[in-house]
């Protein structure tokens, strides 16, 4: 089984990004993050109703971290450290199986800049050397087709449809299942 430290938290860069650790100082960025509909559209989770849900959120998220069982990174720009334009991580851990599931969200302000794209490959080459995976995953809204195009640029394969698997806000929804195996294992 895998173990993790995060202590100290592992702060990542890219040419443009500085992918950080989500303080409680990040409450109000995270918030008009999480608040608008567009970026929340495929994210099926429900919009925040005040800062204070964003505060519990980023003590859940601080938690996940601490038990091993999620990592996740805010988004900032190295110009702008201090704010938050999306997240980034692993939101599930199963260390048992050496598997992360992958997840991101970006404000909608920067779409299509290329910027996921660059903080996913930051994100995955962490996942598979220093912790470890053997795979990971990312599970879609199927109807979000821009995130199914970037797990596939990444790689990813779809390897299963679930037909209105999950409830939400009313409604039975698909799931699509991304996965990617270690490209590095045995190198």
């Amino acid at each position: 089984m895998l173990t993790f430290n995060f202590t100290p938290f592992p702060v990542l860069e890219t040419q443009r990004l500085c992918l950080r650790a989500i303080v409680k100082e990040d409450a109000e960025n995270l918030f008009c993050l999480r608040s608008e509909k567009e970026v929340m559209k495929y994210i099926n989770r429900p919009l925040p109703a005040s800062v204070d849900e964003i505060y519990t959120l980023i003590e859940k998220i601080q938690d996940g971290i601490k038990t091993n069982q999620a990592i996740a990174w805010a988004i900032t720009l190295k110009a702008e450290p201090g704010k938050i334009i999306g997240t980034i991580g692993y939101h599930r851990i199963n260390a048992e199986d050496h598997r992360g599931e992958i997840g991101y969200m970006l404000d909608k302000n920067y779409w299509r800049k290329g910027l996921v794209q660059e903080a996913m490959e930051k994100i995955i080459d962490y996942g598979f050397k220093e912790m470890k995976f053997h795979s990971m995953e990312g599970i879609i809204n199927p109807a979000n087709i821009a995130s199914a195009k970037i797990l596939e640029k990444n790689n990813f394969v779809r390897e299963a449809y679930f037909k209105e698997n999950y409830h939400f806000n009313g409604e039975f929804l698909d799931s699509a299942i991304y996965s990617l195996l270690n490209p590095y294992k045995g190198k």
